[in-house]
């Protein structure tokens, strides 16, 4: 009964941290040959940030501890003591106020971390 409780358990791990793995999609390359393309990860729980302008970030989640600017990218980050989350803004392809488009999260100490669970976690700062 023991072993299968902790196998039990063992899976339901296994699954959850399954769902934290970015997907990694291949593209042919030239010849037919298979090159990795850009990693597609879930926006689940992204649905605070992403589109969001600056302003509506800045609301969010207060003043960002960095704004770096470059032509007419940008980068904010806003970071706790939780996590550190870094939100890339460009503006559409029709033009208009750049809007964030993809986020990154970290731990304080540069480990990786859920970046919807950092959002959540910055939203209550």
């Amino acid at each position: 009964m023991k072993g299968d409780l902790k196998l039990a358990v063992a899976g339901g791990g296994a699954l959850l941290l399954a769902g934290c793995v970015p997907q990694v999609a291949t593209t042919p390359g030239p010849g037919g040959a298979v090159t990795p393309a850009r990693p597609t990860y879930s926006m689940a729980g992204l649905e605070a940030v992403m589109g969001r302008n600056a302003a509506a970030l800045t609301r969010q989640f207060g003043d960002p501890d960095l704004d770096v600017r470059e032509g007419n990218a940008r980068k904010l980050q806003f970071g706790s003591a939780v996590c550190v989350l870094d939100a890339y803004l460009y503006p559409p392809a029709g033009g208009g106020e750049a809007i964030v488009t993809y986020v990154d999260a970290r731990l304080p100490d540069g480990r990786d971390v859920d970046r919807a669970s950092c959002v959540a976690a910055l939203g209550r700062r």
